[in-house]
């Protein structure tokens, strides 16, 4: 889910073709460099083209589609320029949040942490690397939206469907989910303990080590 990008004002319709094509980007089924046809996807599910206009267009306000020749829209991928790009910005943000989800969150945001958590490991348990990497994805945008700011978790939002097509190329191996989920858990009870080098270092050392290892 994602209702920072989900089409407003468009009907069940619209935001039924965006969660879907969302979820066939992500899942890599609709590759990079895929054009996508409005009539063509219209028909495949079942809906006239106005949502599925409507669904690409914030599709392309997230990032996950640019546009190609002859209005046409493309599934986005990135040079490794853009990349690099992407890491330093979505870095400072972060580190932005996090030093003042330091000084602001109280027990109720802690809580909900905590249940993110809770919900990442029965994940990572099951193998179900989708919906872990969701929970990954909720787990960040709660400490920027649960920070006192009002500007950067609106910027991180913007970045959502960026940071998951690099996270499509990175290399995952078996224990992968649970240093994620550990990683998680060391920054969640630094900031708990109200230490800001302790969580500062916490995601650095989560974004630059597992977060963007990338593959060939």
């Amino acid at each position: 889910m994602n209702p920072r990008f989900e089409p407003a004002g468009s009907g069940r319709l619209a935001k039924q073709a965006y969660q879907q094509l969302r979820r066939e980007i992500l899942r890599q089924r609709l590759e990079a460099g895929t054009v996508l046809n409005e009539g063509s996807l219209a028909e495949s599910l079942g809906m006239s083209k106005t949502p599925v206009r409507h669904a690409l267009y914030a599709l392309r306000q997230e990032g996950l589609l640019e546009a190609g020749p002859r209005r046409q829209m493309i599934v986005r991928s990135l040079s490794p320029v853009q990349r690099a790009e992407l890491v330093a910005v979505r870095e400072a943000l972060e580190r932005v949040a996090v030093s003042n989800a330091c000084q602001h969150m109280n027990d109720d945001d802690f809580d909900h942490l905590r249940t993110l958590l809770r919900r990442q490991r029965r994940f990572a348990e099951a193998g179900d690397h989708d919906n872990f990497v969701d929970c990954d994805e909720e787990m960040h945008i709660a400490i920027s939206e649960r920070s006192g700011l009002y500007l950067v978790p609106q910027f991180l939002n913007q970045l959502r469907g960026f940071v998951r097509l690099m996270q499509m190329r990175a290399r995952r191996d078996p224990g992968h989910l649970f240093r994620v989920l550990e990683e998680h858990e060391r920054l969640v009870d630094a900031i708990e303990e109200r230490d800001e080098e302790g969580a500062l270092a916490a995601l650095g050392h989560h974004l630059h080590t597992t977060e963007y290892i990338l593959g060939d």
